[in-house]
C-alpha cells in the first residue's frame, strides 16, 4: 500500500496503542461471573466493541436501562485495573515518527473518556484528539468515530490510515472510507506485525 498520501493516522486504543488485553479480559471474566454469562462467549465478541453492544448480544432480553447498568458495571471493573497496562511495542517510536513528519493523529476508542484517559496515561501517551464512545451516537463497527476524528483533525477521511487490532474496528474504518492497517494477523490494506513496522514504513531509515 502506498503510504506517501497519508494525511493523518487514526488509532484504536486497546490492543493497538495500549497493551491492555489482560485487563480487558479480567474485567469481562469478572462481569460474566456476576451476570451468569459464559466468559468464553463474552471474550469471543467483546474486543473492540462498545460494552453496551456486546451486552445486548450476550443478554438480548435486557431492556435499555438494564443494558446501561450492565455496561456501566463492566467499565467500572476496568477503571482501576492498570497495573500491567503499557504502550504496545513500537507505539512510542511510531508517535515520535508522526511528530517528526508533522502528521496529525487521533485515538478512536470504544472505551469511555475516564477509562481511555487512564489507560493512555498508564502507557505514557497523550492523544491530541480523543474520540470515545461518549462522543458518538453509535459505536464500532459504525464509522461515526473515525469520521468524527478525521473531521476534528481537518483531514479528508480518504487520506487517513486507520490502525486497528479488531475486525469490528477495521469494519468501521473501511465503512468510513479510510485506508486500514491491521494488527494480529487480521486483513487490512496493510498488515502489521507491530507498530515499529509502520514507523519504519512511514520514515524509512537512510542507508549509511
Amino acid at each position: 500500500m502506498e503510504l506517501a498520501g497519508i494525511g493523518a493516522v487514526l488509532f484504536d486504543m486497546d490492543g493497538t496503542l495500549v497493551d491492555s488485553d489482560a485487563a480487558v479480559e479480567r474485567a469481562w471474566e469478572r462481569w460474566a461471573g456476576e451476570y451468569a454469562v459464559d466468559p468464553a462467549a463474552a471474550l469471543a465478541i467483546a474486543h473492540g466493541s462498545p460494552a453496551d453492544r456486546t451486552i445486548r448480544r450476550l443478554l438480548p432480553a435486557l431492556d435499555d436501562d438494564a443494558v446501561a447498568t450492565a455496561a456501566a458495571r463492566q467499565l467500572a471493573l476496568q477503571y482501576d485495573d492498570l497495573s500491567d497496562v503499557t504502550a504496545t511495542p513500537g507505539a512510542h517510536e511510531l508517535l515520535n515518527v508522526l511528530a517528526r513528519l508533522g502528521l496529525p493523529w487521533a485515538v478512536v476508542t470504544s472505551a469511555d473518556a475516564r477509562l481511555a484517559e487512564a489507560r493512555l496515561d498508564a502507557a505514557g501517551i497523550k492523544a491530541p484528539v480523543l474520540v470515545t464512545v461518549e462522543d458518538v451516537s453509535v459505536g464500532k463497527p459504525d464509522p461515526e468515530g473515525y469520521l468524527r476524528s478525521a473531521a476534528l483533525l481537518g483531514v479528508p477521511v480518504a487520506r487517513c490510515l486507520v490502525v486497528e487490532d479488531a475486525e469490528v474496528g477495521l469494519r468501521a474504518g473501511r465503512a468510513a472510507g479510510a485506508m486500514t492497517a491491521a494488527l494480529k494477523g487480521l486483513d487490512g490494506d496493510l498488515r502489521l506485525h507491530d507498530l515499529t513496522q509502520l514507523a519504519r514504513q512511514l520514515d524509512p531509515p537512510t542507508a549509511s
